[in-house]
């Protein structure tokens, strides 16, 4: 007998929920039963793509699904997000978890209420060379993170902050694992009604320092990530799935002082084929039908977006000087 296959659909399918439903559609653990966007021209040509049905209503769609993607806009992730626990239909949101901090707790509850899984679409997490940073960072002392973009409008429905540097909030705040103690932080509006591009500064408990960059006007992309700790370098570039270590080699001997480098090793490793989306959505559907604890859950979600308002009210304060 053939094995069951989870009913799934998405909510939202512009750029990014397109992915999302032909990734979907790629698993054979899952069935894609049915799409749906405001746009319904746009849902009945990404439903043909993707041999599925486009819905006339979000709640026709959660009425034959058992767990859905949610990527509207993101101040309606908290209207959908409701409609989906009030179904009983398991949630895979994408980030940032919601409009702010209030709504993230909202949306959080009500998932737990309604005993319904909440996965938040921090894709990072499922990016190779995160898990290989993970087995070497231990104690980072300061991290200096550059993730840079082109405009291309997306997004920019809210700042740079919760839009582009959440990413590295979540990043930074799993490997440091320590409170935020302090920030400072600029963000400047450049083609957005909001801000395009900030900076913050971050002092954790425990003496790590962050350094963090996000932008979304520059001329050209990055993705990149540093980390320094007293017996390691480690640099992360995220596109190009590349990892560099360098670290002292326990040669046994003080450091020659006419040759300072001598002793260092360095190592790089690369990541290719992967396909993070892909992981992300198959974790989703994997924890759906075991039960288990998704990587990146509500509280990961919410906790990225109390660090991100700490940033803003960190840029807020730095207006008002």
């Amino acid at each position: 007998m053939a094995e069951r296959r989870l009913k799934v659909g998405v909510v939202g399918v512009g750029y990014l929920g397109s992915f999302h439903a032909e990734k979907y559609a790629s698993l054979s653990e899952a069935e894609l039963v049915g799409v749906y966007d405001v746009d319904q021209a746009r849902a009945r040509e990404v439903a043909a793509a993707n041999g599925c049905r486009a819905l006339s209503t979000v709640d026709e769609l959660l009425a034959g699904v058992e767990a859905v993607s949610i990527a509207v806009p993101t101040v309606d992730h908290l209207e959908v997000g409701r409609a989906a626990a009030r179904a009983a239909v398991h949630m895979l949101v994408e980030k940032p978890l919601a409009a702010d901090a209030a709504a993230g707790r909202e949306l959080v509850a009500a998932a737990s209420e309604a005993g319904v899984l909440l996965q938040v679409g921090h894709l990072e997490r499922f990016n190779p060379v995160f898990d290989e940073l993970r087995t070497i960072v231990s104690e980072p002392r300061f991290i200096e993170c550059h993730r840079l973009s082109q405009f291309a409008g997306r997004g920019s429905d809210t700042n740079v902050v919760y839009d582009v540097m959440i990413h590295d909030l979540d990043l930074i705040d799993f490997v440091v694992g320590h409170e935020l103690i302090d920030a400072e932080a600029i963000g400047v509006p450049v083609l957005s009604g909001h801000f395009d591009i900030a900076n913050a500064r971050l002092r954790f408990a425990g003496g790590c320092i962050a350094n963090v960059t996000a932008s979304r006007v520059s001329l050209k992309r990055e993705r990149k990530l540093r980390i320094f700790q007293p017996d390691a370098y480690v640099s992360i570039d995220f596109d190009e799935r590349r990892v560099l270590v360098a670290r002292r080699g326990d040669t046994g001997k003080a450091p020659d002082p006419a040759s300072p480098m001598e002793g260092i090793e360095v190592e790089e490793r690369a990541f290719e084929g992967a396909d993070p989306l892909r992981e992300q959505i198959g974790d989703f559907v994997a924890c759906v039908t075991t039960g288990e604890t998704p990587r990146v859950g509500g509280g990961e979600g919410l906790q990225a977006l109390v660090l991100a308002e700490k940033v803003l009210a960190a840029i807020d304060k730095n207006e008002a000087l």
